[in-house]
C-alpha cells in the first residue's frame, strides 16, 4: 500500500478532558488511501528534541483530505502536540501497518478501552457507510470517567450505533471494566473489532473464544521507526515466532497472537 510523507497543516485541536487531546490535520495524500486500522507516525517539531517521530492510530478520516488523531498527554511528544494552534504544521508519515478486515455483513461489537478508542472511530464510520444497519451493532468504550469518553461515544451514536460506556469511577455508565459488558453482548454478534491495553483485550480474546465468535484486535506498541527496521514493536505470535506490529500489524486475528501473562 502506498506511503507519504506529507507536512500538514493544522486546522483545529480540541480538549476533550484534562489531559485528552484531539488534533485535526489536513493531510489529503495520508488521507486519501487511509484504511481502518492504519497508523501515522508523526514528527512533533523540526528540530531533534524530540528526535523521533510517535505512532497515532488515525482516528478519523474526512473525504476533504483531513484526519483527527486522538492522543492523551504523557511524555513530552504529546504535551508539544497539546501546544499546537490552528496553523502550525507537523510532519506525518503514513498511512502505515495493516489494517481491520471490514468484510463482515453480519452484526459486529467494537470494544475500546483508554486510547485505544481512536481506531475504533474510523472504523466505525467505514463500517456505516457500508450500508449495513448499525443499530445492530454495538460499541462498548471504556474510560477513567466521563469527561474522558462521553464526547467520543456521541460520535458513534450519531452513526446509528448502540453505545454502552463504562467508567472506572462509575461517573457514566457501567461502573466496572468494560470487558465485564461483553458477555451480555457475544450471543448478538458474529465478530468483535478490539483496541486498549493488552489486559483488556487478552480478557476480551478469552471471551470470544469461549464463545466461537471472531477476534481482531489492534496491537498498541512503542514503535521508533514504524516501518519494521527497528525491531522495537515486536510481540510474540501464536507460532512461536515474533511479529512486527507496525508491518504485520498493528491489527492482527486473535488468533495470531500469543496472549502470554
Amino acid at each position: 500500500m502506498p506511503e507519504f510523507q506529507e507536512k500538514c497543516r493544522v486546522s483545529a485541536i480540541e480538549q476533550l478532558a484534562s489531559d485528552v487531546f484531539r488534533l485535526t490535520v489536513h493531510a489529503p495524500l495520508i488521507a486519501g488511501a487511509a484504511h481502518p486500522g492504519q497508523f501515522v507516525m508523526v514528527r512533533v517539531v523540526d528540530g531533534f528534541d524530540p528526535l523521533l517521530r510517535r505512532p497515532f492510530s488515525i482516528h478519523q478520516q474526512f473525504a476533504g483530505g483531513s484526519l483527527k488523531l486522538l492522543f492523551k498527554v504523557i511524555g513530552q511528544g504529546t504535551h508539544i502536540l497539546s501546544g499546537l494552534a490552528a496553523g502550525d504544521t507537523i510532519s506525518l508519515l503514513g498511512p502505515l501497518g495493516r489494517g481491520f478486515d471490514l468484510a463482515c455483513r453480519e452484526p459486529v461489537c467494537l470494544i475500546g478501552g483508554g486510547m485505544g478508542i481512536a481506531p475504533l472511530a474510523f472504523l466505525a464510520k467505514r463500517l456505516a457507510l457500508s450500508g449495513r444497519d448499525s443499530s445492530l451493532d454495538f460499541v462498548l468504550l471504556g474510560a477513567r470517567d466521563g469527561d474522558e469518553v462521553s464526547s467520543l461515544a456521541d460520535d458513534f451514536s450519531q452513526l446509528g450505533y448502540t453505545v454502552v460506556p463504562a467508567t472506572d469511577d462509575g461517573s457514566l455508565g457501567h461502573h466496572g471494566f468494560i470487558p465485564e459488558l461483553l458477555d451480555d453482548v457475544l450471543p448478538a454478534v458474529s465478530r468483535v473489532y478490539s483496541c486498549g491495553p493488552y489486559p483488556m483485550m487478552r480478557t476480551v480474546v478469552a471471551k470470544c473464544q469461549k464463545a466461537d465468535v471472531v477476534c481482531q484486535v489492534s496491537l498498541e506498541t512503542h514503535m521508533a521507526c514504524g516501518l519494521g527496521a527497528c525491531l522495537g514493536c515486536t510481540v510474540q505470535g501464536n507460532s512461536g515466532q515474533y511479529v512486527h506490529v507496525c508491518k504485520q500489524g498493528p491489527v492482527f486475528y486473535s488468533g495470531e497472537v500469543a496472549w502470554t501473562e
